[in-house]
C-alpha cells in the first residue's frame, strides 16, 4: 500500500503524456511539499496515479494543481492552505477503499475529492457514510453516484448515461442504423451501457451486438471478429485508454472503418497519444466545453492561468480537474474557517447557482448533479479534439 502523501507518492513519471506536460506537472508537484509551516486544510484523494488510465488522471491532476496553487498563493481560504494527500489506488478498486480509509481515519481529512472510475468509488462509499464525510467531484459518471441520491457524494459532471444516451442520437442522426457497443465487464461498464439501452429504445431501434470485455485484458480476437461479422457501421466501445485505443488499432488492423465512439473518461491527450495513427476520427463524448471556446469564463481564466505557468496546455480532463479544484474551493470558502467535515457537507448541499465560469452549477436537497453538459467531440487529423 502507498501511504505517501502527494508531493512524494505521485511521480512525474506517472504522467503518460507528452514531456511539455510531464515538466508542468513535476513543477507543481514540487510545490507542494513547500505548504508545512502555515494552517492547512487537509483535502484527500485516491485515484490511480499508475495503472492503465494513469495519462488521463495525469492531466486531471495538472489542472487541479494549477488552480490550487493560485488559491495558495493569494493566501489560500481565510488564511489557510489547502494540502491535497493523493494517494495512488492502481486502478484497484479494494486498495481505493482501503485508501479511504487511511486518508479518513489515519490523516484526518476535511473531506475526500476526486477518486477515479465507478467500481473504485464504491469501494469509498462506505468509509463516507461511516465518518459523514464528503466526497467532491469524483472523476466518474456512473449513475449509482447519482441516483439514488447519496447526500455525500457531490457530482460535478454529467453522467455517464447522459454520456452514451448522447452518442447513440447523434450516430442516429447521421443515419448510421449497425451500432454495436462493446463494455468493459464491471459496473462502469454495465451503467454506460444502460444509458446507450436508453438512447435505442427512445429511437425504436437495437445495438446489432453488445460485447463485454475483460477489465484487464479484452480479447480483442474474439471481439473484432464479432464486430466485423455484424457488419458494425459504429463501435460505442466503453473502456479504459488503454483498453479502447488497442481495440480502435485492432478494428482498424481488421480492415474495419468503423465509427468509434468513447465517452469521457477518454478525454485525454494521453489517449490520443496511446492511439497514434488510428486516432484520426475517433468521436469522444465531452463533459465541459471544448477547451477552445473562449466564451466560457472557466476556459479564459485557465488559459491565464495556464500561460502564467508556462509549459502547460488546456485539456479535456485537464479541464475537469480544474473545475473540480474550483468547486472544492468555493465549498471551503462558504465553510468558513478551520472547516469541519460537518460544515463542509452542509455547505456544498447549499451551494446552488453557482456560477463556474459560463457553466451554472447547482447542489441542493435531493440533487447531487452538479452540472448538466454533454458535447461531442471528434479527434482531427491534428491530434486534436474538435467540435
Amino acid at each position: 500500500m502507498n501511504t505517501l502523501p502527494y508531493a512524494a507518492a505521485f511521480r512525474p513519471r506517472s504522467f503518460a503524456v507528452r514531456p511539455a506536460w510531464r515538466r508542468a506537472a513535476a513543477a507543481l508537484l514540487l510545490a507542494v511539499g513547500g505548504v508545512a509551516a502555515q494552517a492547512q486544510i487537509l483535502i484527500g484523494q485516491t485515484t490511480a496515479v499508475t495503472g492503465p488510465v494513469a495519462a488521463s488522471v495525469g492531466e486531471t491532476l495538472v489542472g487541479v494543481r494549477l488552480y490550487l496553487d493560485h488559491v495558495n498563493a493569494r493566501g489560500g481560504v481565510h488564511g489557510e492552505q489547502i494540502r491535497l494527500i493523493t494517494l495512488d489506488d492502481k486502478f484497484e478498486p479494494k486498495l481505493a477503499g482501503e485508501n479511504a480509509r487511511q486518508l479518513i481515519e489515519e490523516h484526518k481529512v476535511a473531506a475526500l475529492f476526486m477518486s477515479r472510475a465507478t467500481p473504485h468509488t464504491q469501494a469509498i462509499l462506505p468509509h463516507l457514510a461511516k465518518h459523514q464525510i464528503a466526497l467532491i467531484a469524483p472523476s466518474t459518471g456512473a449513475m449509482v453516484l447519482h441516483q439514488p441520491v447519496n447526500p455525500l457524494v457531490f457530482n460535478v459532471r454529467s453522467s455517464y448515461q447522459a454520456e452514451t444516451e448522447k452518442a447513440v442520437e447523434h450516430l442516429h442522426t447521421l443515419t448510421l442504423q449497425r451500432i454495436a457497443v462493446v463494455h468493459v465487464d464491471d459496473s462502469f461498464g454495465e451503467d454506460c451501457l444502460a444509458g446507450a439501452m436508453k438512447g435505442f429504445d427512445r429511437l425504436k431501434f437495437q445495438p446489432v451486438t453488445v460485447i463485454k470485455a475483460d477489465r484487464a485484458k479484452p480479447d480483442y480476437a474474439a471481439i473484432v471478429p464479432e464486430l466485423v461479422a455484424a457488419k458494425a457501421q459504429a463501435v460505442i466501445w466503453i473502456g479504459s485508454s488503454v483498453a479502447v485505443s488497442g481495440g480502435v488499432k485492432a478494428l482498424r488492423a481488421a480492415g474495419s472503418a468503423a465509427q468509434v465512439v468513447t465517452v469521457s473518461n477518454n478525454a485525454s491527450g494521453g489517449f490520443i497519444k496511446q492511439l497514434g495513427d488510428a486516432a484520426h476520427g475517433v468521436i469522444v463524448t465531452q463533459v465541459f466545453p471544448n477547451v477552445r471556446a473562449m466564451g466560457y469564463g472557466i476556459n479564459r481564466e485557465a488559459d491565464a492561468l495556464a500561460k502564467a505557468k508556462g509549459d502547460v496546455a488546456l485539456s479535456p480532463q485537464m479541464m475537469e480537474g480544474f473545475a473540480g479544484a474550483k468547486v472544492l474551493v468555493e465549498a471551503l470558502r462558504r465553510a468558513g474557517p478551520k472547516p469541519t467535515r460537518e460544515r463542509i457537507v452542509a455547505a456544498l448541499g447549499n451551494m446552488s447557482h453557482y456560477d463556474l465560469g459560463g457553466l451554472e452549477l447547482g447542489f441542493g436537497p435531493g440533487d447531487r448533479t452538479g452540472l448538466n453538459f454533454v458535447e461531442l467531440s471528434i479527434i482531427g487529423s491534428d491530434g486534436r479534439f474538435r467540435r
